[in-house]
């Protein structure tokens, strides 16, 4: 599979959007009310997607101009904990995962925060995640866990963190080429 990642535009809203609502569908299924899973919609994704800057996010399309994957990113929102860049989300349609289309998102958000200065990287995944493991593979550092409530039912959650973005970047880079 050939992607490629870019930075988002405001007339991507509409798909990643669709991948935002699929993903959620697919990945949380069974661990998130199927009720609160079935009513988010593409429109209210949409919608959410038109009023963040487009600067702050990546997408990875095909050769068709399809959006698959999408990683958004900025400050890190707590300042809680020491760090100051922070990977909101990153989903990719489930037919897609596997291909190292996740690891060229991180990748270009790691750079994308070097780039302005940040110097680390905070993230959280809900601990029933099945790709918590995808996160764990590039050594971050646990920071804290958290709850995270969904439709009133609670999800454990931790904070990983990578101190020094530059040796993540570095980490993701030789990855690549071992694929």
């Amino acid at each position: 599979m050939n992607f490629r990642i870019r930075k988002a535009v405001k007339e991507d809203a509409k798909q990643i959007a669709v991948v935002h609502v699929d993903s959620w569908r697919t990945t949380y299924k069974g661990i998130v009310a199927d009720e609160y899973l079935e009513s988010l919609t593409y429109e209210s994704k949409e919608k959410m997607w038109m009023s963040i800057d487009p600067e702050t996010v990546f997408v990875a399309e095909n050769q068709d101009g399809q959006i698959a994957g999408f990683a958004g990113f900025g400050p890190e929102r707590t300042k809680e904990y020491g760090f100051d860049g922070e990977l909101y989300a990153i989903y990719l349609l489930k037919e897609v995962q596997g291909a190292g289309i996740g690891r060229r998102l991180v990748e270009a958000t790691a750079n994308e925060l070097l780039r302005k200065n940040y110097q680390s990287m905070l993230l959280w995944v809900m601990d029933e995640n099945p790709s918590k493991g995808f996160y764990e593979r590039f050594l971050p550092e646990r920071i804290a866990e958290d709850v995270y409530t969904i439709d009133g039912t609670d999800h454990q959650e931790t904070a990983f963190g990578w101190r020094d973005l530059s040796k993540l970047a570095a980490a993701l880079k030789r990855k690549e080429g071992s694929m």
